[in-house]
């Protein structure tokens, strides 16, 4: 099993709720996140910044850093993982920065608080 994580625009949450649902994906669970992609910084800006010059960290606390976004967990069976994944996507793409990214890591396993079920037999199963 693999946990996938996607970090996505907030107008496009309840679209992508919907969308994994109708792929049979429907355990999931969203936050509220703050966040930025490298797009919106000025990298050299950056490295002044770390290097400690004043004037480049000026610079940087004068625009809006992070952005809100919706943080999904999606912990689905193995056999799932390139549905959802294709399924964020589909629904979150729009060809400009601020997309999103998605994170797949591995889930050592999964266990129903309720029925005491584990492994793939707690997730959902499309």
């Amino acid at each position: 099993m693999k946990e996938v994580i996607a970090i996505i625009r907030i107008n496009k949450m309840n679209e992508t709720k919907k969308a994994l649902s109708d792929a049979g994906i429907s355990s999931i669970t969203a936050r509220d996140a703050l966040g930025r992609g490298k797009g919106l910084v000025d990298m050299h800006l950056l490295k002044g910044a770390e290097q400690g010059y004043e004037e480049a960290i000026s610079q940087l606390g004068q625009s809006g850093r992070l952005i809100p976004k919706r943080y999904l967990l999606i912990v689905v069976p193995d056999k799932l993982v390139d549905k959802t994944v294709k399924t964020i996507i589909r629904v979150n793409k729009t060809g400009k920065s601020g997309d999103g990214k998605i994170f797949v890591v591995p889930c050592h396993d999964a266990i129903c608080v309720r029925t005491g079920e584990s492994g793939d037999d707690a997730l959902d199963e499309a």
